[in-house]
């Protein structure tokens, strides 16, 4: 995992997109979506299509963690 931080200016543009483009939940629910479809893919494990395992498996971990940040989903009891 990259500890790198963000510039002011990227923060700040991060923060404009999430408060004015963006509804939370609807990204949330295209991410988990998304999250859905790559799984799919990856069990088929599509012959044509050599994929990182690795890479597919992290990228999958980050996207459910900023769809929990946006709408937290998992945490609600």
């Amino acid at each position: 995992m990259s500890t790198k931080t963000l510039s002011k200016e990227a923060e700040a543009r991060i923060i404009d997109f999430f408060n004015k483009s963006v509804d939370p939940e609807s990204l949330a629910k295209t991410i988990r979506k998304l999250n859905y479809v790559l799984a799919l893919s990856t069990l088929q494990e599509c012959q044509t299509l050599q994929i990182n395992k690795t890479s597919v498996e992290d990228g999958f971990y980050w996207l459910n963690q900023l769809a929990e940040i946006l709408n937290p989903y998992l945490d609600v009891e």
